[in-house]
């Protein structure tokens, strides 16, 4: 009990700081906040003083930050959360309105999440069920492809094919739950893929443990075995169905734009931009406030689902010895990247040649060209530095924080659900603030929150592995919990964290590229990939090959993540009296690698 009433009040410590942080965002980026309400409302009228003035008066300005956030917060208890400094209306039925949007534009994405994943995951399932898993992770690299793809991308695609071309469903604005299936797909399926993958890969541990060939031996029908093996590996992976869960809905403003969509997430990025901080702050409370409910029921359906199991430590280990992965994979995708990267190093990334403008792929121009006559191949090539030099960077940081931070959950939970809350463009542009304008702002912004999934996904497996059977036996013996940090925990996690990492590779980018999309990442005339599929977008329909061929080289490396974390494997270390040996192992053995070892 007193260990929950401290978490308590450190996820409300989190949320009261990010508020007081937002609060202070004018003040903290060194701007007038009259000046800035002023170009909201009209941009044409002359900033004279006496009109900024006025503007203070009204918004009572002059008292300072800590008086209007005093205010705001008294104001809560009444549920009233002020009123909007650009318009003047109350702000709290407009971001009622605007979560109603997001949760119901969340509903349907789950939906489309759960049925991509199921897909992915189907023949891992049905090769377990009827025992005819040789240990390899059956799901391929498309899933990873399906991952890499661009959500801002895939929703300009269905919009301009799918909504305006064929007709079949609305494209444009938010009138029923018709307007919700195309930005459901184009925010579903990325979603599905990343789930599907990490269930995938957990998969086979599930049905290689006691109980499944006991059932075998029973002769349980195979829809049986299917489904306690998802019950078994399910709850490792409900803290990131969680983080899904508020991505989804706060992280979501890219596709909101491109639909037109009154979401939470548009309508906090509108607010931040334009410095309405009352907007901004009841937006950014109610992010935090799913963020915590999510959080909440995940921990719930993992005690239903293996609660006694983990109360008594009766939890066969999942995580097994894996025999090698085909590794000729890697290669072909990581050969075919390189291949255009070489190809586009040699070329001018930055020749314009306004007679060559939008030409279709040729011998001159492979990848063809864009608006201003440049050679994409160039631009990708070129901008292929930036980009993977940047990711690869960033994803070796957040896979360290993620799992050091991951071993002390209750430190890093609430933590872990406040960070999630926040949509890497709000980041972004409080990043912005405080440190101003630079390369480094995105980098920053997105390192801010790529390492939470990696936390969550090493805390809830490390639960697991914790109440595992031979980790009982092990310390019966006499390890001390750094032995069994080291040689028991840690080897079990660290391959499937590692495989997480490698998979969200694509994402990172992916992140970098919605921040230029948005016009918060790279500037022209840079040939980051983010900057090329942003510049390129409005003529995805007259030349399709400008857009494609940043997208596929996005997908090709979500192809070259997941199959080199194929190669990422659990080894059993087996140390004799006078030499020591690695081998792989078709159970683990805890219990003599101590006995032989002291």
């Amino acid at each position: 009990m007193r260990q929950q009433a401290v978490t308590l009040l450190w996820r409300a410590g989190i949320a009261v700081a990010l508020v007081c942080v937002i609060g202070m965002l004018p003040w903290l980026s060194h701007t007038d906040p009259a000046l800035t309400v002023l170009k909201a409302r009209s941009a044409d009228r002359d900033p004279t003083p006496e009109v900024l003035a006025d503007i203070r008066a009204q918004l009572d300005l002059d008292h300072g930050p800590f008086h209007l956030l005093g205010e705001w917060l008294g104001g809560l208890w009444r549920g009233d959360a002020g009123r909007s400094w650009l318009s003047g209306d109350e702000v709290t039925p407009a971001v009622l309105q605007a979560l109603g949007a997001s949760l119901l534009l969340m509903a349907v994405a789950l939906l489309v999440a759960a049925v991509t994943a199921a897909v992915i995951c189907a023949r891992t399932l049905w090769l377990g069920a009827h025992r005819r898993l040789d240990g390899r992770r059956a799901g391929g690299s498309g899933s990873a492809v399906l991952a890499a793809l661009p959500e801002f991308l895939t929703a300009s695609v269905l919009a301009t094919v799918v909504g305006v071309q064929l007709g079949w469903l609305p494209a444009l604005g938010w009138y029923g739950f018709q307007w919700t299936v195309l930005p459901a797909l184009a925010l579903g399926l990325p979603a599905g893929a990343v789930i599907g993958r990490l269930l995938d890969d957990l998969l086979p541990g599930a049905f290689a443990e006691p109980w499944a060939l006991a059932a075998t031996a029973r002769g349980l029908p195979g829809r049986t075995m299917a489904r306690q093996a998802l019950r078994r590996c399910v709850p490792g992976l409900l803290p990131n169905t969680g983080l899904f869960v508020v991505g989804l809905t706060g992280g979501a403003v890219a596709v909101e734009q491109i639909f037109d969509i009154p979401g939470l997430g548009r309508t906090t990025l509108q607010a931040a931009l334009a410095q309405d901080l009352p907007v901004l702050q009841a937006g950014t409370l109610l992010l935090v406030l799913l963020a915590a409910v999510a959080a909440g029921l995940a921990r719930l359906g993992t005690r239903l689902l293996i609660g006694p199991a983990l109360r008594d430590g009766a939890l066969p280990s999942l995580h097994r010895p894996t025999p090698p992965a085909r590794r000729i994979l890697p290669f072909v995708y990581g050969g075919l990247l390189t291949v255009v990267i070489t190809l586009g190093l040699p070329r001018d990334p930055l020749a314009l040649d306004t007679g060559e403008r939008l030409r279709s792929p040729s011998w001159a121009h492979p990848f063809g060209t864009d608006a201003l006559g440049r050679d994409v191949l160039a631009r990708v090539g070129h901008g292929a530095l930036d980009t993977l030099l940047l990711a690869l960077v960033i994803g070796a940081a957040t896979l360290l924080t993620g799992v050091l931070l991951g071993l002390v959950p209750r430190l890093s939970g609430p933590l872990v659900d406040t960070v999630t809350a926040m949509p890497p463009v709000l980041l972004a542009l409080l990043v912005t603030a405080v440190a101003g304008s630079g390369p480094a702002t995105p980098a920053l912004a997105v390192g801010a929150v790529a390492w939470a999934p990696l936390a969550a996904h090493t805390s809830a497996l490390l639960r697991q592995e914790r109440a595992a059977l031979h980790i009982a036996a092990t310390r019966g013996l006499g390890a001390d919990r750094w032995y069994l940090l080291r040689h028991e925990l840690l080897p079990a996690v660290l391959p499937s964290v590692t495989r997480h990492a490698l998979l969200r590779l694509p994402g990172i980018a992916l992140a970098l590229a919605s921040l230029a999309f948005l016009g918060l990442g790279a500037q022209p005339p840079s040939p980051e990939w983010g900057l090329l599929l942003a510049e390129n977008q409005p003529y995805a329909e007259r030349a399709p090959w400008a857009v494609l061929a940043p997208a596929a080289v996005l997908a090709l490396l979500g192809a070259l993540a997941v199959s080199a974390a194929g190669g990422v494997r659990l080894r059993r270390r087996r140390t004799g009296p006078r030499t020591a040996v690695t081998v792989d192992t078709e159970q683990p053995s805890p219990t003599r690698e101590l006995v032989e070892t002291r």
